[in-house]
């Protein structure tokens, strides 16, 4: 099955994967200019002096190219990927020029909602890997699904 996945087709365990996606330096200096300007992002020269020791993407560019992954994958909730929060958000190695990321993302939770019957929710653990498998980011979401029964 290729979904779109209604709230029916979600089981707890269930993984997802994605392709992958290279990032550059050029990227991570627009992204960093229009929306995290912070020297560890825009300079190579104060990169090297920050914690990260070297030029990293924002995390919240890691975030971005995250989504990105995730809307072009195997996940494919019907309605799309509608997210309402997050229990966890974290960026436990920095992204750098010439990572190539990919992502996998779990089924840990798959409720109907009790006030809404034509929808629910399902809880989603998201890992996003650079080019060796390293762990860059870790976030679960909260995703609100439609149930195919209000869709028939």
């Amino acid at each position: 099955m290729k979904g779109p996945y209604y709230l029916e087709d979600f089981a707890v365990g269930q993984i997802f994967k994605t392709g992958r996606l290279r990032i550059d330096k050029e990227q991570i200096f627009a992204f960093a200019k229009q929306f995290d300007p912070q020297p560890y992002h825009l300079d190579e020269a104060a990169a090297l002096k920050s914690p990260f020791q070297g030029l990293a993407a924002s995390g919240w560019h890691t975030a971005a190219l995250t989504m990105r992954l995730l809307v072009e994958g195997e996940f494919k909730p019907a309605g799309g990927i509608l997210g309402i929060g997050f229990d966890a958000l974290s960026w436990p190695r920095a992204v750098r020029p010439g990572d190539e990321l990919h992502a996998q993302s779990e089924v840990l939770d798959v409720r109907p909602s009790k006030s809404r019957p034509d929808r629910g929710m399902i809880r989603v653990r998201t890992t996003t890997y650079n080019q060796n498998n390293e762990t860059v980011q870790i976030f679960t979401g909260n995703l609100l699904v439609p149930r195919r029964s209000a869709n028939t």
